[in-house]
């Protein structure tokens, strides 16, 4: 264990940092240590598969915790995978409804461009998702994928 990855622990035992900054921190260590700049991998050299996609939402710093909203989703990629491969059994109809919808949105995309074989590059171009908000509350929301 490096020098920093025990700073990292000791920062988490003392509460100055969560358990999901901790987690980021050492996956960045390990990157940074490695000399990657893709992808984290495992010593064999094989590229790691994005497992989760994480949404945290963490109470501002001395918020009542009795009153303080706390969230932790986990979401599986495979559950991801199977929620873009169910969109080819979407009817026409309903499919133009949908793009209607994100139209009015502001979004140009329709549905039906979804192909199986860009599902795993899309799920891989997840693992570069990185989302981070402080409301104006102090609550922290973060979008993240974990391996």
């Amino acid at each position: 264990m490096t020098d920093n990855q025990k700073k990292i622990l000791e920062m988490l035992a003392e509460k100055k940092i969560s358990t999901d900054e901790a987690y980021r921190l050492l996956n960045a260590l390990g990157s940074e240590e490695g000399g990657q700049k893709e992808a984290p991998r495992v010593q064999t050299g094989t590229v790691l598969k994005p497992k989760y996609l994480r949404v945290t939402v963490t109470p501002r710093e001395g918020a009542d915790p009795q009153h303080a909203d706390r969230v932790n989703v986990r979401v599986p990629m495979s559950l991801v995978r199977a929620g873009i491969k169910l969109t080819s059994l979407i009817p026409h109809d309903a499919t133009d409804k949908i793009n209607d919808a994100l139209r009015e949105k502001g979004i140009n995309f329709d549905v039906r461009n979804i192909k199986a074989e860009d599902i795993e590059e899309l799920i891989n171009a997840l693992g570069e998702l990185e989302v981070d908000v402080e409301t104006g509350h102090g609550e922290k929301v973060k979008v993240f994928v974990e391996y």
